[in-house]
């Protein structure tokens, strides 16, 4: 008699017209260009050495030069220096903002899609409470309350952030819980620790992943707008928008001083927006 084939003998077939993850282009440049902003951000401040607060004002609105890259602001204070700290303020900022929001949003999203009934209902109409507020104009309130603390700036934008992780999670994770796969899970007796961790985070991982690219990015520009018009981080602490408007006055004698901060928040938003992942039909 011919062995009976098992499932660890029986020959693959190859899958046919099923997605497959690919990097393309503009994933990779996002990639690279995050990479490099990132090592800026992290060593720039530690391989530059330069204070960016020492100010030299026998050296006021000098040139870019060996010394100076960036050259120096109306305090003579270096540009570089400052636009890598400002980097790595206004990255690791967003970056903590988003990820503390996207934890308890998407834990509620999932909650709410798992129990539904009144706890659904309860957390529905508390995110759309919440939308209600503009999400800068809420930073604002926060930040009035205590001008110029980076913890209120971060609680802040945490606080603005939450409802688009929750309101995506809780429209992934429904169809989940209602599918079969889910559904027999439960019959064969797992719990849920398996059902979270076998079924929705596969489903929601890369659309949280895309959430958190631009939730970063939404957060970077709110950082850049409030320190624009004054009410963000104070002087002399280095943020692109305050950075922006200090040179606003001196754009003519000393162009390079605003088109820094402008040229690494654009590059700094455009990656996030490449990171969005792509799939393609075989």
């Amino acid at each position: 008699m011919s062995a009976i084939p098992t499932p660890s003998t029986m020959p693959m077939a190859p899958a046919q017209g099923l997605p497959r993850p690919r990097v393309r282009w503009r994933t990779a440049l996002g990639l690279v260009l995050l990479g490099l902003l990132a090592a800026f951000a992290a060593l720039g401040p530690w391989l530059i050495g330069a204070s960016p607060v020492a100010q030299d004002l026998r050296n006021q609105l000098a040139p870019p030069s060996a010394q100076h890259w960036l050259g120096t602001d109306v305090l003579g204070r270096s540009g570089l220096a400052r636009l890598a700290h400002a980097a790595q303020l206004s990255l690791g900022m967003a970056l903590l903002a988003a990820f503390s929001a996207a934890i308890p949003g998407t834990l509620l999203g999932i909650a709410a899609a798992w129990r539904g009934g009144r706890t659904e209902r309860a957390l529905v109409m508390l995110s759309d409470a919440a939308l209600a507020i503009p999400g800068l104009l809420l930073v604002l309130l926060i930040a009035a309350i205590a001008p110029g603390q980076l913890a209120a700036l971060y609680v802040g934008l945490a606080l603005a952030l939450w409802v688009e992780y929750f309101r995506v999670s809780r429209a992934v994770a429904r169809p989940v819980l209602a599918g079969d796969a889910v559904q027999a899970s439960r019959l064969l007796g797992f719990g849920r620790g398996y059902v979270l961790r076998r079924h929705l985070l596969p489903a929601l991982a890369p659309t949280l992943g895309t959430l958190l690219a631009f939730s970063t990015a939404q957060a970077v520009l709110s950082l850049a707008a409030l320190g624009f018009v004054g009410v963000g981080i104070q002087p002399p602490t280095p943020e692109l928008g305050l950075m922006m408007t200090e040179s606003m006055p001196y754009y003519q004698e000393a162009p390079w001083l605003i088109a820094a901060p402008v040229a690494l928040l654009v590059c700094l938003v455009a990656a996030m927006m490449l990171l969005q992942p792509e799939r393609e039909t075989a």
